[in-house]
């Protein structure tokens, strides 16, 4: 194979429409614009979503709803999580950088401890946000939650 010899697929590549090129191009006159109309002149650009008069999409379609940006998005994680990441790992403790780590919670996320499952050894839990069914079966055990 050589670079020189390199061509594009056949039927991948088609010439260009020559506009304007006189009557007997076939192309010439109004070169395929048609006639009058603001379509047909130079430097025409039509708004963004704009139908041709008729009420446009945006218009139509109504407002409703609210995106509150002060909104806090944590990613839960469960005490039945906790409790199988305990007794593969022997941990005594778990804070973000463990759960991170353990490919449980991103560096980014704000983590909170929610109170699926069951909790079996004692566990001292750092997060930053925890269910107070969480809360309170991770004391019950014994263990300490720490809010970061």
């Amino acid at each position: 194979m050589n670079l020189s010899t390199l061509k594009p697929a056949k039927g991948s590549v088609r010439t260009n429409k020559r506009l304007g090129r006189g009557t007997g191009s076939g192309r010439g006159g109004t070169s395929t614009r048609g006639h009058k109309g603001a379509q047909s002149r130079s430097g025409y650009s039509s708004k963004r979503g704009f139908e041709g008069g008729q009420m446009p999409l945006q218009r139509r379609v109504p407002k409703f709803g609210f995106k509150n940006p002060f909104r806090v998005e944590y990613h839960g994680i469960n005490l039945d999580t906790i409790q199988a990441l305990i007794e593969s790992k022997k941990l005594n403790k778990v804070d973000h950088a463990v759960l991170v780590e353990n490919g449980l919670a991103s560096k980014q996320d704000k983590v909170k401890i929610l109170g699926r499952g069951e909790l079996k050894s004692k566990v001292d839990v750092s997060a930053h946000a925890f269910s107070a069914t969480a809360k309170s079966a991770i004391e019950a055990q014994g263990g300490t939650t720490t809010i970061i």
